[in-house]
């Protein structure tokens, strides 16, 4: 990953809604909720809350899809996955023993 896709994606994240939104949706992969669910379970105005996924989205963050009437967003664990791997390639020096803490701390969740 390049610095400004980088850049764009921990921007979009510097937001407490979209933060918010952008965990929910992770709590909620692989099914996604649809942005009605989003914004009342936020409780932010459903045109709030568009503008917010529509930042995520260009981001790269979240995805969108149509079902029936609803539109049903998607965190994106790829790129989720390519912000933290940037954020961490250096990591220590190359000094695994010094990144280990941080590794067991992910390690759980996917259990």
């Amino acid at each position: 990953m390049e610095s400004e896709p980088a850049i764009l994606a921990l921007a979009a994240l510097a937001q407490s809604t979209r933060l918010d939104a952008f965990r929910l949706l992770v709590r909620h992969e692989p099914d996604g909720l649809p942005a009605g669910e989003i914004a009342d379970r936020l409780a932010v105005p459903t045109n709030t809350m568009s503008a917010h996924l529509a930042v995520l989205s260009r981001a790269g963050l979240i995805t969108s899809q149509r079902r029936s009437r609803s539109i049903i967003y998607r965190a994106d664990l790829d790129r989720l996955r390519e912000v933290v791997l940037f954020l961490l390639k250096d990591c220590c020096q190359g000094r695994a023993e010094l990144c280990q803490p941080l590794l067991a701390e992910l390690a759980p969740c996917c259990d």
